[in-house]
């Protein structure tokens, strides 16, 4: 059996930069529950994409809680949120007994459709808030949305779980909305092995998150807790693991880039099939390879084909409005975001992955075309 080739795994950094900041914590005894890599993690972040202020919590999940906490939505308020995502963008909305609405993508970006975000506007003025998602590492188009937000002067919440490192006309996705998330989960650009960053320009709701983050404790001698809390803070050991981790991300994006356009040059030929959209205002992460298949070759025999060698690939992510769970919910739009989960297939994108491995992925699926 052939060495496993991953989708995306983690990839700790050669000159062991994680380690030194891992040995400090230990060595000076700062293990839990907060520390210097903590709030210099946090500066080095926010600096990185260019916000003013940011917290390190446990999950990318619970980032997304937090802003939506922040944004004062509640029982029975109405958030869109695109149908082309993973439930990790949707749940939270949930976790504040809110209301979901689905809006499609489009196939000039594979995110939120504008029209369709316009359309919701119109059919739900009331809506509390907007989380856009940056789909595999993949910019939306943010000016469009962006402005839309302002018109009806609703939160902007961008999920930049896939996307840190990618740029949108020079900015980096994550900074243009009220609040931004980033996830560091094992398969994500750079990982903490889990953990997330929740950012803003805004600086007091910021160090609001981090007292709800920290069981919302109040300042006195006792134990108070005058709000409800929750246990969502990093720990100074996974954030020495992500200052290390940081110093490696344009070396990164770079190889992700790389894989990307590897695949493009060597299978684009092939009848049917098309790679995820580029756009001049664009810069990518590529932080998974994804293309369609419109002709007889399938995205399951792609699969499984690779499957049979050891080598992970999986299907675009299953529309929200499709789930068991929300399909209860509104969906606004066409079909694309449909088609592309039907026709989608995303690719071994692994950063330690070596051109030999590039190259036998690329010769199983031509043998397709055979």
């Amino acid at each position: 059996m052939n060495d496993r080739i991953f989708l995306s795994s983690p990839h700790m950094s050669d000159e062991g930069f994680e380690m030194e900041y891992i040995k400090e914590a230990f060595d000076t005894n700062w293990i839990a529950p907060l520390g210097k890599n903590v709030d210099e993690f946090e500066k080095e972040l926010a600096l990185k994409v260019g916000s003013k202020a940011a917290a390190a919590l446990t999950t990318g999940t619970g980032a997304i809680h937090l802003a939506l906490k922040a944004a004062d939505v509640n029982d029975g308020d109405i958030v869109f949120c695109p149908t082309l995502t993973f439930s990790a963008t949707a749940n939270p909305i949930i976790y504040q007994n809110a209301i979901p609405v689905f809006i499609d993508s489009d196939y000039e970006t594979w995110n939120m459709c504008p029209k369709a975000l316009e359309e919701a506007f119109e059919k739900y003025p009331e809506v509390k808030a907007v989380i856009v998602v940056h789909l595999y590492g993949l910019s939306a188009d943010m000016d469009k949305i962006v402005e839309l937000c302002r018109k009806y002067n609703v939160t902007l919440i961008e999920d930049a779980a896939e996307s840190l490192g990618t740029y949108y006309k020079g900015k980096h996705t994550g900074s243009f909305g009220d609040y931004g998330i980033f996830s560091f989960n094992g398969n994500k650009i750079i990982t903490t092995s889990g953990g997330g960053m929740l950012v803003s320009n805004n600086e007091e709701r910021i160090a609001k998150a981090r007292f709800w983050a920290t069981q919302s404790r109040d300042q006195a001698r006792h134990y108070q807790h005058s709000e409800l809390g929750y246990n969502y803070r990093m720990s100074n050991v996974v954030a020495g693991i992500g200052r290390g981790q940081l110093k490696m991300l344009d070396e990164r994006v770079a190889k992700k880039n790389y894989i990307f356009n590897f695949y493009k040059r060597e299978l684009s030929h092939l009848e049917g099939i098309d790679f995820m959209p580029s756009n001049e205002w664009n810069k990518p992460n590529y932080w998974l390879s994804s293309m369609t298949l419109y002709g007889r070759v399938r995205p399951i025999e792609v699969m499984e084909a690779l499957e049979k060698e050891n080598i992970e690939a999986r299907p675009v992510w299953k529309p929200m409005h499709m789930q068991p769970f929300f399909e209860k919910y509104d969906f606004v739009g066409t079909d694309v975001s449909e088609k592309l989960f039907e026709n989608g297939v995303c690719l071994p994108s692994d950063t330690k992955i070596t051109d030999e491995q590039l190259g036998r992925v690329v010769k199983i699926i031509r043998g397709l075309w055979e």
